[in-house]
């Protein structure tokens, strides 16, 4: 019988991901729901001194295995390595995060357990012991339901942004394990990895993202939204056509062919508002529209329409947001 809940966390560059927390907090959830412990899993290089903070989250123990050659995430070393903590733990239901490394990682374990797996879910219900999951099809257009009988092992990964992080509890800390599983020899490796260090919000992190689309007319005019954004904290971010156009890199596209993203508001600028641009940001909590056809599709998902010329909106609201700012100061 199966004797918790098992939750796989994402450590990078020294650190737990948010999304792990999120993730870790919809496990604590679903293991109250079926009277089980929750346990977690992490793998990194570092992560041992680190594996206590997934506690404040609900997580009770933690399996670890720290080693320097873990230090960016690989499959032909991480799935294995995984499905044998996973396994040792026995659980009911795997969940991890619905990330770029998440996603590859969850299918290859789904395969290595053969179980079933379900991505991108936004929902997870828990009623009688089975275990529901909510996730998008057809490009977000509508939402399929999976269902697991008792006994079936589901893997889950959870969209970022998405589950709400519960209030983190500084009294406790998780159980750190380290157990020793062999790293198999890779037939690859990674040499090396150049991140972002402009201190720019991570776009499939963000809680406020602003995007452009083609109504931005050239490159140089997204310094506006670069302007606002710095003023609330956001993201910049991209439509396909923006990007295509080459005034942003892709790593800022949102849609079905660019990045999936669930901010709390998403403000977009210019964009008319084609299927696979909603499809990348159609669940966000709010979405404010700012185009000067009234017709455009945009429209037909956003909470709040603007219908102006955005080089007329922009300058005046960023004006206003920092006479605010600076009022409230």
């Amino acid at each position: 019988m199966a004797k918790c809940v098992c939750v796989i966390a994402e450590f990078r560059n020294g650190n737990f991901r948010r999304v792990s927390f999120e993730v870790a907090s919809e496990g604590k959830r679903v293991a109250d729901a079926l009277g089980l412990e929750l346990y977690g899993v992490a793998v990194g290089s570092g992560v041992a001194s680190k594996a206590a903070e997934l506690g404040r989250y609900g997580v009770r123990k933690v399996l670890v295995r720290d080693d320097p050659a873990l230090e960016n995430y690989l499959a032909e070393t991480h799935v294995p390595i995984v499905a044998e903590m996973v396994g040792r733990l026995d659980p009911a239901v795997i969940l991890l995060p619905a990330s770029v490394d998440g996603k590859d990682l969850g299918s290859r374990l789904g395969a290595k357990l053969r179980v079933a797996l379900v991505q991108d879910v936004v929902q997870i219900v828990c009623e009688d012991g089975r275990v529901r999951a909510k996730w998008p099809i057809f490009a977000g257009k509508c939402f399929a339901w999976s269902e697991w009988l008792g006994g079936t092992l589901p893997v889950i990964s959870c969209r970022p942004n998405v589950m709400s992080c519960r209030e983190p509890d500084d009294s406790f800390a998780a159980e750190v394990e380290n157990v020793d599983v062999p790293i198999p020899q890779a037939r690859s490796h990674v040499k090396a990895i150049d991140y972002d260090t402009s201190g720019k919000v991570e776009l499939s992190e963000a809680e406020i993202i602003i995007s452009g689309g083609r109504g931005m007319k050239e490159a140089s005019n997204y310094s506006m939204l670069e302007e606002l954004a710095q003023l609330l904290g956001a993201a910049v971010g991209a439509s396909r056509a923006a990007v295509d156009s080459g005034w942003r890199p892709h790593s800022d596209q949102v849609g079905q062919t660019g990045k999936v993203v669930n901010p709390d508001l998403y403000i977009a600028v210019g964009i008319s508002g084609a299927i696979q641009h909603l499809a990348g940001m159609g669940s966000s909590k709010y979405i404010v529209a700012i185009n000067r056809d009234p017709d455009a599709p945009i429209f037909s998902k956003a909470d709040y329409g603007i219908v102006e010329d955005l080089f007329k909106f922009i300058p005046a609201f960023t004006e206003e947001v920092r006479k605010h700012k600076s009022t409230c100061s």
